[in-house]
């Protein structure tokens, strides 16, 4: 998931909002931040649902990430 194909990801996933409840990250490999870009938008919508989005087997990168910007509680990755 990079800035070439983040736009697309993060529409495919809001027209399938309840996939997005748990997010399986076990085969992200080839990321940057925008993955969490797309992981809070996804959040966003499902809270105003009253739901909740849960990320599981999240690379260490992914979770430091998270940590810089700030944002691991909002993703459950603290």
């Amino acid at each position: 998931m990079t800035q070439s194909n983040v736009l697309q990801l993060e529409k495919d996933g809001l027209l399938n909002l309840a996939s997005l409840q748990t997010v399986d990250c076990i085969n992200l490999k080839d990321f940057d931040s925008t993955v969490l870009t797309v992981l809070l938008a996804w959040q966003k919508k499902l809270q105003a649902d009253g739901l909740r989005i849960s990320v599981k087997n999240a690379p260490e990168k992914l979770t430091v990430l998270a940590s810089v910007y700030g944002v691991a509680e909002l993703l459950g990755l603290s």
